[in-house]
C-alpha cells in the first residue's frame, strides 16, 4: 500500500496537476527584443518547434531551423516568412544518425562562431518497436537523448562564445521533456535493441527518454554553470502536435480530447529561453505554463546523472575521432 501511494504521489498526481495548469502569466508578447541573438531550434519545422521559431523571429532573433527533411523545412520557412516577415535558416539535422548530427554541428560552426540559445525541441514518440537509429539505439532514446546530447556537446564552443557576447552574459540550452518524465527512470538494458527493449512498451520507452532529457539538462547545468551556460528542461504541456502521429486511431482520438492548442506548447520553453528571470533557475524543470516545477526524485540524483553523462560520453566518443 505504501509503495502504491508513493508511486501515485510521484508519478500520477503531478501529471494530473500539470494537465490542468493555471493561465500563463507569460505570453509570447513578453519575449524581449532578441536582435543579435543566434538561436537553433531542433524540430523547428512542425508543432511546438514551429511556434517557437515563429515567436523568436517576431522578436528579431536569427534562427536556424534544424530538421531532417529539406522539403518540409523549406515549406515551414516559407510559411514563417509569410507570418513574420523574417526568414529562418535551414540546418539539415537527423538526430537518429550521429554522423548527421556531427555534420549539422560542423555546418553551423562553419557559418557562425556564436550561439546564444539552443532549443533541443525535436522528438519522436511511440514509433514502431522495430525502428532503431542508424547507430543501433532505440529510436526514441537515440533521437531524444543521445542525438541531442551529441549536438549540444559539439556546439559548446559556440555556446561558450555566446556567453561572452550575450547582453546577460549567459547562453541557454532548453531541452524539451514531457510530463511522461514522471513515469519512468532509466533502464540501461533498453537503450539499444535488446530483448529487454522489445519487452518494453513504446510509451514506456518514450517516457524513459523524456526522463533522460531532464537528467541530461541538469548535468549540463552542473558542469557548465560556472562558464555561463544555463541549462533547463521543460514539460511543454499536453499539446497537439505531430508527436501523436504513431498512435493508433482510437488512442489518438482519446488523447486529442485532452490536448491544448499547439501555440501554448511553445510558451514554457520560450519563457525558459528568453525571460530574464529564468536565468535564476539553472538546472531546473519547468512546467506549464512558464512555471518552475519538480520532476521525479531520481532526476536530482547526481550519482545517476553522472553515470548517464559518462555513458553518453563513451557512446559518442568514436564519432568524435
Amino acid at each position: 500500500m505504501g509503495a502504491t501511494l508513493s508511486n501515485f504521489k510521484q508519478t500520477v498526481w503531478p501529471t494530473l496537476l500539470q494537465a490542468l495548469p493555471p493561465k500563463s502569466k507569460f505570453t509570447a508578447d513578453d519575449i524581449p527584443d532578441l536582435t543579435g541573438r543566434i538561436v537553433i531550434v531542433t524540430g523547428g519545422n512542425v508543432g511546438i518547434g514551429y511556434e517557437t521559431v515563429k515567436a523568436l523571429l517576431k522578436h528579431n532573433a536569427k534562427v536556424y531551423l534544424a530538421a531532417r527533411g529539406k522539403d518540409k523545412a523549406e515549406r515551414a520557412i516559407k510559411s514563417l516568412k509569410e507570418a513574420t516577415g523574417k526568414e529562418a535558416i535551414f540546418l539539415q539535422l537527423d538526430l537518429a544518425s550521429l554522423s548527421s548530427v556531427k555534420k549539422a554541428a560542423e555546418e553551423f560552426l562553419s557559418r557562425e562562431s556564436e550561439l546564444h540559445i539552443l532549443f533541443n525541441n525535436a522528438g519522436v514518440m511511440a514509433p514502431p518497436i522495430e525502428q532503431v537509429t542508424a547507430d543501433g539505439y532505440d529510436m526514441q532514446w537515440g533521437t531524444n537523448v543521445v542525438g541531442h546530447y551529441y549536438f549540444t556537446v559539439l556546439l559548446l564552443p559556440a555556446l561558450l562564445a555566446g556567453v561572452k557576447s550575450s547582453p546577460d552574459h549567459h547562453a541557454r540550452v532548453i531541452t524539451t521533456a514531457s510530463s511522461r518524465a514522471y513515469s519512468h527512470t532509466l533502464h540501461w538494458e533498453t537503450f539499444k535493441d535488446t530483448p529487454e527493449r522489445r519487452k518494453t512498451s513504446r510509451v514506456g520507452l518514450y517516457s524513459q527518454s523524456k526522463f533522460g532529457n531532464v537528467v541530461f539538462a541538469r548535468q549540463l547545468a552542473k558542469r557548465y554553470a560556472e562558464q555561463g551556460i544555463i541549462s533547463v528542461s521543460v514539460n511543454p504541456g499536453n499539446i497537439k502536435s505531430e508527436l501523436q502521429r504513431h498512435l493508433a486511431g482510437l488512442q489518438k482520438k482519446l488523447v486529442n480530447l485532452l490536448l491544448y492548442p499547439t501555440p501554448l506548447g511553445a510558451i514554457t520553453q520560450l519563457y525558459a529561453g528568453t525571460a530574464p528571470e529564468a536565468l535564476n533557475y539553472n538546472g531546473e524543470f519547468f512546467i506549464p505554463w512558464a512555471r518552475v516545477g519538480r520532476c521525479r526524485a531520481e532526476a536530482y540524483d547526481d550519482e545517476l546523472g553522472d553515470k548517464l553523462w559518462k555513458w553518453l560520453e563513451a557512446e559518442v566518443k568514436v564519432h568524435q575521432a
